[in-house]
């Protein structure tokens, strides 16, 4: 009985210091370093803001909503998301799934169409979600590929959409240019206004 009482009490300590320790003193260790300077951005969602309010994340891309006629369309697109716009994650269908291959028939088909394209110049991204879901980012081809569009739906000419979108290419961290969209779509939305 005694040895019963012992471990108890000393599985009920153990129980209060983990407590402390890992629900009190890590979640405030964490929260303070992410105060840091330089990693502030980063914890806070790595916010764009724009005209004085969040217009999303600079990590997460999320396709713009038109609700218009797909060829009346004057944004610019990201990848597919497999699980919607409040979802994340790959499909984990292998390149030879019957699904997997027809639901991107029908994304380049649906693309094709809104761009005025054969299905042959849709790029690979344009049909093919990531592992996320939600990259924010698109290959030049793809946004070369809607340069077109969003010219014609926003009235500005094909140069300066070209120069907009040359203008958030950068680096992906592993050497391939990509187009960030949602500082381009709201680039494009601030020329328009002009």
């Amino acid at each position: 009985m005694k040895a019963l009482l012992r471990q108890t009490r000393a599985g009920l300590r153990v129980l209060l210091v983990l407590t402390v320790l890992l629900g009190v003193c890590y979640p405030l260790g964490v929260w303070a370093v992410s105060r840091l300077p330089g990693l502030r951005h980063s914890a806070e969602g790595s916010l764009i803001v724009h005209e004085g309010r969040p217009a999303g994340s600079a990590l997460i891309g999320v396709d713009p909503v038109f609700t218009g006629p797909p060829t009346a369309d004057p944004w610019f697109h990201t990848r597919p998301s497999v699980g919607g716009p409040a979802a994340s994650g790959g499909s984990n269908q292998s390149a030879f799934n019957p699904e997997l291959v027809a639901a991107v028939r029908e994304r380049k088909e649906l693309v094709a169409a809104r761009e005025g394209v054969a299905p042959g110049a849709v790029p690979a991204d344009a049909v093919t979600a990531s592992a996320s879901g939600v990259d924010p980012a698109i290959s030049p081809a793809y946004a070369e590929l809607q340069v077109p569009r969003v010219a014609r739906n926003t009235g500005l000419p094909e140069q300066r959409v070209r120069e907009l979108v040359a203008r958030h290419t950068g680096g992906a961290g592993i050497g391939q240019p990509v187009v960030t969209v949602l500082p381009l779509n709201l680039a494009v939305a601030g020329a328009v206004g002009r």
